[in-house]
């Protein structure tokens, strides 16, 4: 049974290679790049077993080590990988549980992941082959390491396909998955000029002190404990990885057990009474359009996907700014002129997201400045609030209320100038966008550079468009007070200009190019 098992995950394996010339290729860079990572840990592991200090190296590999069996608990559940071998596939074969459970686990050890992994941990018996009770202990470690991992990857994998089964859990674990990779950026930049020779050994040290004693490091750290004298640690420690293979096992059984007779969980279906917008909104086709647009932004997870980024990319600019050593007083006038950027640019191509729904548009005779204007009442009902409550925010966090007209002015330019390039362009240059329905981060391919040439232009513009009033803003910081009235001015006064202007030519293109649009908006 066993080998059957392994049998069919290596034929599923195989059939990767079936795909696309391009997919192939990717697959293969994919091997390419596991095989050499794996290769230069396991040099950097022997040569370890000859260099070091036994104490330093251990407590490196076990902050490490346990950064990787959080990885692998986290990672499927956190980004909802497709399980090719659910538990639930095998339901009306009657295979015995504890049968079926041996066969996915062990199967779970075909693949990349399992195969970099088991050459770092052979590396680390290397590393701590000092003595024979070491060398034993050593693998012992790794096989309770490798079982930990593959077990704790088969759970969250299966609990994902379980539990996340319908489409918003998957999109909010989504965006959860996609806000920690953000992070991840000035967590980068605080290591990078954190001074590693002066407290790097004791802040190494003192994580591994406490990860070596929970069930992501436990394991790691018996051998280096061994090594160092600690017997009696590394035997506790031993016991507590043991404990945790164990009941990840049990663990393992039970949901399979479970999943076996037990449906995927399914999405209730969301009653809602009235109109919602369109009992609010005029009774016009503008008015129609915006109550349509206030609608995808509320239920649509395209769109509230980018509402809920925006705040982060403040913090992700202003954090490594603050490192670098520049005034967090200075920093707190950046957030919303940055938000304004995004929020203007998130309407660049919205009509290739109603895909085949646009044709109702063209259809009906709808005039182009009633579908340009109703589309931008979202935007403008986030970014009037935003602007208002933000820079007032930033200014008292800046101390000096002379600067709130540049503030208004710049963020007011931006903001509108964002929203007239982007009535222009997503009506004369739609190209493909994610489906309806589809998860907001399957973005599909276009065929040639016009969407980067399209993202790059109103995203850019806005921003150069600005300049002006952005210019006037930096001489009432740093020269003199009496340029922001100048800044407030000139940045309604262009903002305006740049949104009528777009608010115009897009009107002109979407009633001259309705077949052109609409075959544009529907090509993937």
């Amino acid at each position: 049974m066993v080998a059957q098992f392994l049998g069919l995950k290596v034929r599923l394996l195989a059939n990767l290679f079936r795909r696309s010339p391009w997919q192939v290729v990717g697959i293969v860079i994919g091997l390419l790049y596991g095989l050499a990572l794996a290769v230069g840990l396991f040099v950097v592991l022997v040569g370890l077993r000859f260099t070091g200090d036994p104490v330093a190296i251990r407590d490196g590999l076990v902050v490490a080590g346990s950064l990787v069996v959080l990885g692998f608990l986290l990672f499927p559940l956190v980004f909802g990988i497709d399980d090719t071998m659910d538990p639930r596939k095998f339901a009306t074969m009657g295979i015995p549980t504890r049968r079926l459970s041996l066969g996915l686990a062990l199967s779970s050890l075909v693949g990349v992941p399992a195969f970099v992994l088991a050459v770092v941990l052979l590396g680390t018996v290397v590393t701590w082959s000092r003595g024979l009770l070491e060398t034993v202990l050593a693998l012992v470690s790794a096989i309770l390491l490798l079982a930990t991992c593959m077990l704790g990857s088969r759970v969250s994998t299966s609990l994902g396909a379980f539990l996340l089964a319908t489409r918003r859990s998957r999109e909010f674990t989504g965006i959860i998955g996609v806000l920690l990779l953000v992070m991840i950026a000035p967590v980068v930049l605080l290591a990078l000029n954190f001074d590693w020779g002066r407290y790097g050994l004791d802040l190494i040290g003192g994580l591994a002190g406490i990860l070596g004693w929970t069930p992501l490091g436990a394991a790691w750290a018996v051998p280096g404990d061994a090594s160092t004298g600690l017997w009696g640690a590394a035997v506790l420690k031993l016991l507590m990885a043991a404990a945790t293979t164990y009941l990840l096992w049990l663990t393992w059984q039970g949901l399979v057990a479970r999943m076996l007779v037990t449906p995927g969980r399914e999405a209730q279906v969301r009653q809602y009474g009235g109109l919602g917008w369109f009992d609010s909104m005029p009774h016009t086709p503008m008015g129609a359009i915006a109550a349509r647009s206030l609608t995808y932004w509320r239920r649509d997870s395209r769109y509230w996907m980018s509402v809920i980024v925006i705040p982060v990319i403040p913090l992700i600019v202003i954090l490594p700014l603050s490192f670098a050593g520049l005034p967090i007083s200075y920093l707190a006038l950046l957030p919303v002129p940055l938000m304004s950027v995004f929020l203007g640019w998130t309407l660049h191509n919205d009509v290739a997201l109603d895909h085949t729904a646009v044709w109702l548009h063209v259809a009906s005779g709808t005039r182009g400045f009633e579908d340009r204007m109703g589309r931008l009442v979202p935007a403008l009902f986030v970014g009037i609030p935003m602007i208002a409550a933000g820079s007032a925010i930033s200014v008292s966090v800046y101390g000096d209320w002379a600067v709130m007209p540049s503030i208004l002015g710049v963020s007011t330019s931006i903001l509108l100038t964002g929203l007239g390039l982007s009535s222009y362009s997503s009506a004369r240059f739609p190209y493909p966008a994610t489906k309806p329905g589809d998860s907001p981060f399957a973005q599909p391919q276009a065929s040639d550079t016009a969407a980067a040439l399209i993202q790059s232009f109103t995203f850019a513009g806005s921003i150069l468009l600005s300049l002006p009033a952005l210019a006037c803003a930096l001489l009432g910081v740093f020269v003199d007070p009496v340029w922001n009235i100048p800044a407030l001015v000139l940045g309604v006064a262009i903002g305006l200009i740049t949104l009528v202007g777009g608010v115009f030519l897009g009107s002109l293109a979407f009633e001259r190019r309705g077949p052109e649009m609409i075959a544009s908006a529907v090509r993937a």
